[in-house]
């Protein structure tokens, strides 16, 4: 991982696990003819589904729990303002300046781009927000087999952001086959941004893993803050 501020992912399930494989016949060894385009696929109803899951669990995991008020990070830095060491230990330890706060409370994640490295293509970049239009551009194309990781650069700012989880839920042929998830950590505001690498994954391999898929990559916080809903595509070709 780069940027090293936030603690480390967690670790998160391949394509593999829900995409094709095993033994071909020598009928699938033939080509397969994809039909499917980059966006189509996407199930809103599973997502929906998808969505009261993961309200469930989070008030199975938290319980009563309630979290402490969240307060504009500037005030905690102006309490101490007297103390000039105390201060600029602070602002070493937040990563930011006074100067750089403007008393709003909502930290906010601002993606800058999303990438992805791999040895079969080497290191494609593409910056963010896309326009709506090209919602879910294809983003990569990969041969099978392939080891990859995504990337991600982002700032954090006003208020210091809590537990940056991400999951990426993906399809093919409208139907779900992998859900990944994963911790970012814990980040607060400065002014350079931060550089993460997401758990390094394996396209999976067959006749019948080729093809298009459609995916959605969401981040949320502790505080179920939504950041970034990206829905993007990508293919799997035959290798070589």
């Amino acid at each position: 991982m780069e940027g090293g501020k936030g603690a480390e992912a967690g670790p998160s399930s391949g394509f593999s696990s829900g995409c094709g494989g095993g033994e071909e016949t020598q009928e699938e060894k033939k080509e397969v003819e994809v039909t499917e385009k980059p966006g189509e696929g996407f199930d809103d109803e599973a997502v929906t589904e998808d969505r009261d899951d993961d309200d469930n669990n989070g008030t199975e995991v938290f319980g009563n729990f309630v979290p402490s008020p969240l307060v504009p990070l500037k005030d905690q830095i102006e309490k101490d303002k007297d103390d000039e060491s105390l201060r600029r230990w602070k602002e070493k330890l937040l990563g930011c300046v006074e100067s750089d706060l403007n008393g709003q409370m909502e930290p906010e994640v601002k993606f800058h781009s999303i990438g992805i490295i791999s040895d079969d293509i080497g290191e494609i970049n593409t910056p963010l927000p896309v326009d709506e239009s090209e919602s879910g551009l294809l983003l990569f194309t990969l041969r099978e087999g392939s080891r990859y990781q995504l990337k991600l650069a982002f700032t954090v700012l006003h208020n210091i952001v809590s537990g940056l989880a991400y999951s990426n839920t993906v399809w093919k042929g409208g139907i779900q086959v992998d859900k990944s998830k994963g911790m970012l950590g814990t980040f607060a505001p400065q002014r350079e941004p931060y550089v993460h690498n997401l758990d390094e994954e394996t396209t999976p391999s067959g006749v019948l893993a080729r093809g298009i898929y459609n995916a959605k990559l969401k981040f949320e916080d502790d505080d179920r803050r939504c950041h970034m809903e990206l829905k993007y595509s990508f293919e799997i070709k035959k290798s070589r």
